[in-house]
């Protein structure tokens, strides 16, 4: 433990002495720029960490790899309910997360936050198709956002990054065990008086290694015909199996 300590104060003491070299008024970077995720991933903490030239207000975001995304809502016909509507919006984050050092309500302009898209709430979507009022997109759109923050993919934690003496910052960004793959970017804001004095983008890559990434690869690459295929057929000879043990019992 005290090595780690240890370990942390000088990777922060380089921070420093690289920002004051560099006369730069943010340095920002992770622990670790790679999230291997095996067969027995449950989850991870990744460390960030940096050095400002004075003092200031932190923000980071981290922004998972963008797709579409259908939002759909079930309907009762008759005595079943079935998908009755549905609502495709253009270039969802499929991971997001903000952290900062205080509210950030305390020290960043609304129309700021809106423009950097800093906060869950700020998050354009754009939906794709036909025209919907805008109540019921909006009422989609926050079907959306519960249905992410559930499953620990979107989050807005307020105080999670810890300043010391004014200068040097540190949070841990948590992945959990369903995070997408793909390339991240995490991005850091330095605030001073209402306004972003500096900013940096850090990218993070998430990617399965192992038997895992070659299964996932077989299913959804070339191979994906024939792995479905395979599928069918152990799905097949296992029930086959299953109806002869039974008949002879």
């Amino acid at each position: 433990m005290r090595r780690g300590i240890v370990a942390f104060a000088a990777v922060l003491g380089l921070a420093t002495a690289h920002a004051e070299a560099q006369d730069v008024p943010l340095v920002a970077d992770l622990a670790n720029h790679l999230v291997a995720i095996t067969t027995g991933f449950t989850g991870t903490d990744v460390l960030l960490f940096g050095a400002t030239d004075g003092p200031g207000d932190i923000v980071v975001v981290v922004r998972g790899p963008a797709k579409d995304e259908v939002v759909r809502r079930k309907g009762r016909f008759g005595p079943i309910w079935a998908n009755a509507e549905a609502v495709t919006f253009r270039d969802v984050p499929s991971y997001y997360r903000v952290a900062s050092n205080r509210p950030l309500q305390e020290f960043a302009p609304e129309m700021l936050l809106e423009r950097r898209q800093i906060g869950v709430d700020t998050i354009r979507m754009s939906n794709v198709g036909e025209t919907i009022p805008l109540d019921q997109a909006a009422a989609f759109r926050e079907a959306l956002l519960r249905l992410r923050t559930a499953d620990n993919l979107y989050d807005q934690g307020v105080g999670d990054i810890a300043l010391m003496s004014n200068r040097l910052f540190r949070t841990a960004l948590h992945f959990p065990a369903n995070v997408p793959t793909g390339t991240y970017m995490v991005e850091v804001y330095l605030f001073r008086e209402g306004q972003i004095t500096s900013a940096e983008i850090v990218p993070l890559n998430i990617s399965k290694i192992g038997i895992s990434a070659e299964i996932f690869d077989f299913a959804h690459g070339r191979f994906a015909f024939f792995y479905g295929l395979m599928a069918v057929l152990l799905a097949g000879g296992a029930g086959w199996v299953a109806g002869a043990v039974f008949r002879r019992v």
